[in-house]
């Protein structure tokens, strides 16, 4: 069945294709569960140091928030007496397994996604033009880059931003803040993956532009709009903290400007080799 990857994609059937999927999708899992299993085997490390690492007084983070936030002065990130004054806690008997193995498998996710995404360019690739493949040379490299740096973002901004708030929000003295581990994995895992996944917009657009369906006038055109969809992003994986917000949508839209940069690129570059192919 695999000889069908050395088949022409013009001369493939459906099933064919759908074959080639299946071990490309059969491959992607196995690199996440590998992963996975190296993740479990160090979870003491994984959630002491990494997933509760924003739980600490002591977390980089808080510091360099702090700091940076004192020049306009403002408070935000700047950890006080109590502030983290929270425990998290496993309510069901199973729970703190399940953490482990989710936990893992996120980690998976995160650590495999370049591997993933070679299995995905592996599987489109030979349907494109050679001039559509040289073009998109680097698609790997930059696509993994922008999703590792959105991740980053996530965990040592948004996180730590987002447990400083809720941890320090109280309705009454008498009301303790105590955490199910669910919900606060939930939390970091939130942040995290939906920042990398936002910081994928560039490449969206990229191919949006490459197949037609977005151009830089349209995205110039709904610059206000897209404005009002970035603060309601913003909003969504934050907690309801203006401060938070706004420096959370700052880096969306510097994404969003190189977007236009991207598309503009595109384009004029389409032009130029459409109007040499008419000489």
């Amino acid at each position: 069945m695999a000889a069908t990857t050395d088949k022409n994609p013009q001369e493939m059937s459906f099933l064919d294709h759908l074959e080639v999927l299946r071990w490309h999708l059969i491959r992607s899992t196995l690199a996440v569960v590998l992963i996975a299993i190296v993740a479990f085997i160090f979870r003491k490390f994984l959630f002491e140091v990494i997933i509760f690492g924003p739980s600490y007084p002591d977390f980089i983070s808080y510091d360099i928030l702090c700091s940076i936030s004192n020049v306009f002065g403002m408070d935000k990130g700047c950890i006080g007496e109590g502030d983290l004054d929270f425990i998290v806690q496993s309510r069901k008997v199973a729970g703190q397994f399940n953490a482990a193995i989710w936990t893992s498998i996120t980690a998976g996710v995160v650590v495999g996604f370049p591997y993933i995404l070679y299995e995905f360019w592996k599987f489109i690739s030979p349907g494109l033009y050679d001039n559509e493949r040289k073009n998109s040379r680097g698609f790997i490299v930059i696509a993994s880059f922008l999703f590792f740096l959105g991740t980053l973002f996530g965990y040592f901004v948004i996180s730590p931003l987002s447990i400083n708030f809720l941890a320090s929000f109280k309705i009454a003295d008498t009301v303790q803040n105590e955490f199910d581990i669910d919900s606060y994995i939930g939390l970091i895992r939130a942040s995290v993956l939906a920042a990398g996944f936002i910081f994928e917009l560039p490449i969206i657009i990229y191919f949006l532009t490459k197949i037609g369906l977005v151009t830089p006038q349209f995205l110039r055109k709904y610059r206000k709009y897209a404005l009002v969809i970035v603060l309601i992003l913003a909003a969504i994986i934050t907690p309801p903290d203006i401060s938070t917000q706004v420096i959370v949508a700052v880096p969306i839209l510097i994404l969003y400007e190189m977007s236009i940069w991207i598309s503009h690129f595109v384009v004029k570059k389409e032009e130029k080799r459409i109007k040499q192919e008419g000489y």
